[in-house]
């Protein structure tokens, strides 16, 4: 199966990009951005999946698995304020693309893995339901672009995980066959993204919340890090 590989998409956060401390700034500044009064603002993270007390969040939840419409439809829950759920999503996203590169923090590793000779040999993708701006701001920021063909957000106009979309879409771009892309991912969302397109390779990885036991039923391999990858694939 590995032999047959001939591209990879990646997941962004929680994959590529080093969850916890990439995302906990980056949603407590949302909750500050919408929150009218101070009381509110745990409120807010909690109702999305991060807890305030820990920075650690919940695998799943909007802020993990979701897109800046789930986050702003779990804070007017909250908020209660009138303000539509539109508005909240366009803060939402302006505020994540603000913040993604002076937040973005990468897996131990992650520059090393995408410079290798086994990794330029293959044709790399990121499809993350971030909007695609911040995907591409992350990725610059951390002198890392130029390794991806393609670089997908929820907004792209390739549906939203976990359709099969973004796989779909790489296929579309790179001319390459769901069944020679290993998919990677730290959520049991980027996975059945990967099992609906029919992807070649389910990769799972620690890096995010989920745990091996959520992922394992939906993986085809669970690893370490998405750093392991080519040591696996020249298995």
């Amino acid at each position: 199966m590995a032999r047959s590989i001939r591209g990879v998409l990646f997941d962004k956060d929680g994959t590529l990009l080093d969850f916890e401390r990439t995302w906990a700034p980056v949603s407590r500044r949302c909750a500050e951005r919408v929150a009218q009064r101070p009381e509110q603002i745990d409120r807010l993270l909690e109702r999305v999946g991060h807890d305030p007390s820990t920075d650690r969040f919940v695998p799943g939840s909007a802020i993990v698995a979701g897109t800046a419409q789930d986050v702003a439809l779990g804070f007017a829950e909250v908020l209660g304020d009138g303000r539509s759920v539109e508005a909240l999503t366009q803060l939402i996203d302006a505020t994540f693309l603000a913040e993604a590169g002076r937040c973005a923090v990468a897996i131990p590793g992650l520059t090393d893995l995408a410079a290798s000779p086994r990794a330029r040999a293959l044709v790399l993708g990121v499809a993350t339901s971030d909007n695609t701006a911040s995907a591409e701001a992350a990725l610059g920021v951390l002198e890392l672009r130029e390794h991806f063909a393609f670089v997908c957000g929820y907004d792209a106009g390739h549906g939203e995980k976990p359709g099969p979309g973004m796989v779909l879409g790489f296929c579309a771009q790179t001319g390459l066959k769901p069944s020679e892309i290993a998919v990677v991912g730290d959520s049991t969302h980027d996975l059945e993204m990967a099992r609906a397109a029919g992807a070649g390779l389910c990769v799972g990885v620690l890096t995010g919340p989920a745990r091996h036991d959520d992922l394992a039923p939906l993986a085809d391999v669970v690893l370490g890090s998405a750093v392991e990858l080519v040591a696996y694939l020249e298995r």
